[in-house]
């Protein structure tokens, strides 16, 4: 009885890590896709596109999104190979 107890548990836990690994990286491929790619604004109004901008409100939302998301794969990840 308690072997088949703890074969449940480990199938449950698998089945919930396997899940939150699908959502965390569904979650990461669009925080990854909806930052900007192109030099910013800037260059629309005649500034240098070489300039250092600081992020801001969406687009370092995004940045710091895809970061955690990132740890949180890499975390998972891990957390299934050894289990």
């Amino acid at each position: 009885m308690y072997c088949r107890l703890l074969f449940d548990f480990k199938d449950i836990f698998m089945r919930l890590t396997l899940i939150l690994q699908v959502v965390v990286s569904i979650l990461l491929i669009v925080s990854i896709l909806l930052q900007s790619r192109g030099e910013g604004m800037g260059v629309i109004g005649g500034g240098m596109a070489d300039s250092h901008h600081t992020k801001r409100g969406m687009e370092k939302f995004l940045f710091q999104a895809s970061v955690v998301l990132s740890v949180a794969f890499l975390g998972l990840s891990i957390l299934s190979l050894i289990s």
